[in-house]
């Protein structure tokens, strides 16, 4: 069988609120701002802010919905963590670097022979930087961040799930992973070439009660696994209803790109996504990216109550291109 999707495109959370959202991926984990926009499901005004690495490219793009009305409930059935990839020989640097951010994390650890450090979003989300000597995709800068020690983008999302069987089936069955190791409670699954971007680890957690589906802050909403196109996304819907996936949903227009959801047995949602003509370019220039926020043209006679209902929000000059070529330009 031919699988239609090839790697990731984003992963969704549930920070709380905006600004020390802004704060914690720019300043943080140095990724750039590349789009300001809402969510586009329900009535609720709820900023949809998008961060990536240098050249927005599926697979480094982290989203986040700043969700402080309501905490979510962590546990199974989600994204115990997100890891992104840093130079091999880098970690002493994030080591010191979220000390110097007063950045709660771990001390560091090895998963599949690859060294890693997780840490934490205000929010509670954990998040990781794992070192891979082989991921040449190229990283946002900041004043604090170097490209030898920038995240490139994702490796990938680690899964808490308290059966591995069935979502096991589903990965392999459904989307065409292999799996390639276990190491003690982890289960790896590549796809392609298998490495960054490309990997998936479910973490048995059989005692660990279920965490919340719904929106909440401190928790991930879903991952999103990247097709070529929207037939890329109607292939992978077929697929999920000839196995019995029969819970697929329809394909959605997010403006920027088309999405279909489908939630796995083991509780975590998992998008097929396509970008849409224009990308992010459809409503801002290159340069111009992550600069104000838009609203899709649904939402555009609510702009201005949408706007006054939001926290207000400061991106660093450093997050954005723009700024960032101006600076350079006067070198």
């Amino acid at each position: 069988m031919n699988y239609p999707l090839t790697g990731y495109h984003h992963i969704t959370a549930c920070a709380g609120g905006a600004q020390e959202d802004v704060n914690f991926f720019t300043q943080v984990v140095g990724l750039r701002m590349a789009k300001q926009t809402v969510l586009m499901d329900g009535s609720i005004p709820i900023y949809h802010l998008y961060y990536s690495n240098a050249n927005l490219e599926p697979g480094s793009v982290m989203t986040t919905f700043p969700y402080s009305r309501k905490p979510g409930r962590p546990g199974s059935g989600q994204v115990a963590a997100t890891a992104f990839t840093v130079a091999k020989g880098s970690l002493p640097f994030w080591k010191d670097h979220f000390k110097r951010h007063n950045v709660d994390q771990d001390p560091g650890a090895e998963r599949f022979g690859q060294s890693f450090i997780r840490f934490r979003h205000p929010a509670g989300l954990a998040f990781e930087v794992i070192e891979d000597s082989n991921d040449q995709r190229q990283g946002w800068t900041t004043p604090e961040i170097a490209q030898s020690e920038a995240a490139h983008g994702f490796h990938g999302a680690v899964l808490s799930v308290r059966e591995v069987a069935e979502t096991e089936r589903f990965f392999i069955d459904a989307l065409g992973f292999r799996k390639t190791g276990v190491d003690g409670q982890y289960h790896r699954f590549e796809t392609g070439v298998g490495g960054a971007n490309k990997t998936v680890t479910l973490l048995h957690e059989p005692d660990r009660p279920a965490g919340s589906w719904t929106f909440g802050a401190g928790t991930v909403h879903h991952i999103a696994l990247w097709g070529a196109d929207q037939n890329a996304l109607a292939e992978q819907k077929a697929i999920y209803e000839e196995l019995g996936y029969t819970d697929a949903s329809e394909i959605k227009d997010r403006f920027y790109f088309y999405s279909m959801y489908c939630r796995c047995p083991g509780g975590i949602l998992v998008e097929s996504c396509c970008n849409a003509p224009g990308s992010f370019e459809k409503d801002e220039t290159k340069e111009e990216l992550g600069t104000k926020l838009h609203v899709p043209p649904w939402f555009e006679n609510r702009r201005d109550e949408i706007v006054a209902s939001l926290e207000p929000i400061r991106v660093p000059e450093s997050a954005i291109a723009a700024s960032k070529k101006k600076v350079e330009a006067t070198r």
